[in-house]
Order: structure tokens, then C-alpha cells, then sequence
């Protein structure tokens, strides 16, 4: 990854012509640490795992991402129980999906304001305790469609203040040369969370009601006091005063000095960029997978098999970035991780094989997790603590609008020109994109000055 920026020479040449020169230092020294911090020694998942507060961060994301998904089965599975209304029968899971999804546009940055505050830790523990009790109060509220969508909508607002503490969390709890495998690693426990959550959401459910009348909210409930209390044994490492005197303890004030963060650090807007796009593909192939399914030879209904396809991929190069990540860290990861995406679109309409069809997709997953690996971990690496709150909740505000756009034009365009245009469109933003990107980063020292 460190190939994307400026040589020595080139640092050397442009401090020698004596403008900006502190800043062609700092991006050369950035360059420099990056390097050696992601040398082999104390690298690789067994180094990380020996980190035992890292663990206690990774366990109670293990077990907040499993409750996300199987607290989201039991919404769907409570719909039928609860009194919608009249004429509401078929637009109240959408209602529901839209309470869920709401707060993820509408509390995105406001969170990360806050995480730069307050305590990481307290956040991380506080989120799944509110979750936790959010999950157990539905038996004692009344069985009314509307209290269905608030709970919804409370829990995705507690989730907003979780994504970007536990984001900011990592760097604070693992040293520079293990960034890129901790990435790696939960990227590996995110996407499996999805596969594996959704898949036995159901089954848990049937098991938990044996357990009584109410036994199904015990269980997600549990897992959520499970998470928090797990997360609250963390250590607190955060520098007190490390925040920067931008102003005012104002939450208006604090969103300009987060943008002004951005618009001057090319390195992570240009990296957050490259993740909005890589959302926003994810989100369009959401769309496609129905007639994608159906062009392998795959019912409609199967088309789950192709996301899970797409999350196996994005498991194994995590996996793999976590590894021997050290030793491709000098390669340009996120360009060839675009490109790889952009062929598996562009070959899938050449195939009607359900197993090459699955192997395409599985290709375009490993190809996701080399841009949003080395993207991520780029990101943490480059903020300050101070500003890491505020940057990660514009990241998932910024992700969650960028995944809105796809979802609506999707299938539109595709009736109106058809699959393969659709596909081959997308194949060719995406190395557009994916090159323009890499060329743009490493002209960034040139751009500064």
C-alpha cells in the first residue's frame, strides 16, 4: 500500500524546492512508519489474538453482530403478532426496514461527534446495554405496529453510536504493525456475522421459544448484555485532553472541524471515497442477484446464495490480507481489488454455469476486501485520535446515503436497458474509478503543495 504515495526522491526533489516543506515531510514520514509498520515481526491473526483487550473488542463484536442480525429475524417474525394498520398488511415490513435504516442517515455524523466526547469504552458497553434493555422491555409494552417501529428505530439509532466507537476503538488498542490484520479480522467476523447470523436468526428463535413465552426476547437480549459486558472489561487507553481546541464543545462547531479534517486530508477522503464506491456496488449487486440467480440457472428465491457467495470471498482475502498482508503491503491493493471486481461483473455475462456464476462471485468478494481492508486500515492510520470519532461517523453516514442510490436505480435501469448493459456499465465505473483513484493517491504530495 505504501507504493500509492510519493517516492523518496520525489519527497526529496519537492522539499528541496522549498515549498510547503513540513508537509512533504509529514506524509513522507507517514510513508516511512507505514512501512515499517507493517513489517512481518508481531504480525498475522495468532500475534493479534494473544492481545487479550483486542479479544474482548473482538468477542463483543462478535456477539453485538450476531444480536444485530437475529434481532432483526425477530422483528420481521413479531410483525405477525402486532396490530398494523388497516390496510397496512404489505407495507408494514416496509415501514419496519425503513425505521431500521433511518437513523443511519439521519444520526451518522451526529454520532461520531459524540465518540470523539466521551469514553470509547462506556460508548461501546452503553450501546449494547441500551440494546440489551430495548430488546427485553417489548414484552412488557404494548403488542401496537407503532411501538414495533420505535423499538426498531431506537436500536438502529444506539447501532449509529456503536459503528463509529468501535471503529475508533481498534487503533487504540492494537500497535501500527497489526492494523492492517485487526481490519482484516473484522472484516472476516463482519461478513461471517452476516452469513452466519441471518442463516440461524431463524433456528435460534425456534430454539429460545422453547424456553417459555417471552424466551425468544431473552435471548437477543442476552447476547446484547453479553456484548456489554464483555466491551466494559476494556481497558481505557484514550489520552485525556488529546481532543484539539477547535472550539466550543458544540455539536455544529465539531461537524465543520470534521469536514474541514476532510477536505485537507486527501489520503482518507480519497480512501473514503474508494469504500462509498465499493458500498455502492455491494448495494447494486443486492438489486441484480434476482435476475443474476436466474441467468445460473438458480430460482429467484435462491438468490441469498449468491450475497453468501460474495461474503465467502470477502472472508477468504481478509483472511488472506491477515496472513501475508505484510508481504503484499508495497502492492497497489485497492486498484487491484477494483479491477478484480470489475471482471467478475464484466465475465458474468458470459456464463450460465451455476458454478462458475458462483465463482465469479465469489472472486468479486475477495477483490471487495482488497479495497476495504487496505482502506480502512488506511483510514485509521492517518486520523488523529481526536478526529477518528468524527471520521468514522461520516464514513457510515456517508456509506449509508451512497447505498440508498443504487437500491433505487438499480432496478429501474435494468428494465429499461437490460442485465448486461447494467453489468457491463458497472464494470466500467468501477476501473475507472478504481484507477483514477490510484493515480490520484499517488499524486497526493503533489496535489498538497
Amino acid at each position: 500500500m505504501p507504493s500509492l504515495f510519493a517516492s523518496r526522491r520525489e519527497a526529496s526533489s519537492l522539499v528541496r524546492s522549498g515549498r510547503n516543506q513540513r508537509n512533504v515531510l509529514n506524509l513522507f514520514a507517514w510513508k516511512q512508519s507505514f512501512m515499517l509498520s507493517t513489517s512481518p515481526s508481531g504480525s498475522g491473526f495468532s500475534a493479534l489474538l494473544k492481545n487479550r483487550p483486542f479479544l474482548s473488542l473482538w468477542i463483543g463484536q462478535i456477539l453485538s453482530q450476531i444480536a444485530d442480525k437475529v434481532f432483526f429475524v425477530l422483528l420481521i417474525a413479531l410483525l405477525v403478532t402486532y396490530q398494523t394498520p388497516p390496510g397496512w398488511a404489505n407495507s408494514a415490513r416496509s415501514a419496519l426496514m425503513i425505521a431500521v435504516t433511518l437513523p443511519a442517515i439521519l444520526f451518522g455524523s451526529v454520532a461520531g461527534i459524540f465518540v470523539d466526547r466521551f469514553d470509547k469504552r462506556q460508548i461501546l458497553a452503553g450501546c449494547n446495554l441500551i440494546r440489551g434493555l430495548l430488546v427485553l422491555l417489548i414484552p412488557l409494552l404494548p403488542r401496537e405496529f407503532v411501538i414495533l417501529l420505535a423499538i426498531g428505530f431506537l436500536e438502529s439509532v444506539a447501532t449509529q453510536f456503536f459503528a463509529p466507537a468501535e471503529q475508533a476503538a481498534i487503533p487504540l488498542l492494537v500497535p501500527k504493525q497489526g492494523l492492517l490484520t485487526a481490519n482484516a479480522l473484522f472484516t472476516t467476523t463482519m461478513m461471517g456475522s452476516l452469513i452466519v447470523g441471518f442463516a440461524i436468526g431463524e433456528p435460534l428463535l425456534t430454539l429460545a421459544s422453547s424456553w417459555g413465552k417471552f424466551g425468544q426476547e431473552v435471548l437477543v437480549g442476552g447476547l446484547y448484555m453479553a456484548a456489554s459486558f464483555t466491551l466494559y472489561t476494556l481497558p481505557n487507553r484514550e489520552r485525556r485532553g488529546a481532543a484539539p481546541h477547535f472550539g466550543p464543545a458544540h455539536p455544529w462547531y465539531d461537524f465543520k472541524a470534521g469536514l474541514q479534517y476532510l477536505k485537507t486530508d486527501r489520503l482518507v477522503s480519497n480512501a473514503m471515497l474508494q469504500l462509498t464506491l465499493l458500498y455502492s456496488v455491494f448495494a447494486a449487486l443486492t438489486v441484480l442477484a434476482i435476475d443474476l440467480a436466474e441467468e445460473i440457472g438458480l430460482q429467484p428465491t435462491q438468490f441469498g446464495f449468491l450475497l453468501a457467495a460474495a461474503g465467502v470471498g470477502m472472508v477468504f482475502g481478509a483472511g488472506l490480507l491477515g496472513h501475508w498482508g505484510d508481504r503484499v503491503h508495497h502492492k497497489p491493493l485497492p486498484m487491484a481489488g477494483f479491477l478484480v471486481i470489475a471482471a467478475s461483473l464484466a465475465a458474468f455475462n458470459f456464463t450460465a454455469d451455476l458454478w462458475l456464476g458462483l465463482g465469479l462471485i465469489t472472486l468479486l468478494g475477495v477483490g471487495a476486501s482488497l479495497v476495504g481492508v487496505p482502506m480502512q486500515t488506511l483510514i485509521q492510520y492517518q486520523t488523529p485520535e481526536a478526529m477518528r470519532g468524527k471520521v468514522f461517523g461520516f464514513q457510515n453516514n456517508v456509506a449509508n446515503i451512497a447505498l440508498s442510490l443504487p437500491l433505487a436505480i438499480a432496478g429501474p435501469l435494468t428494465d429499461a436497458l437490460g442485465l448486461r448493459v447494467v453489468l457491463f456499465s458497472m464494470s466500467l465505473v468501477v476501473s475507472l474509478v478504481g484507477i483514477w483513484a490510484w493515480q490520484n493517491t499517488r499524486r497526493v504530495v503533489q496535489d498538497a503543495i
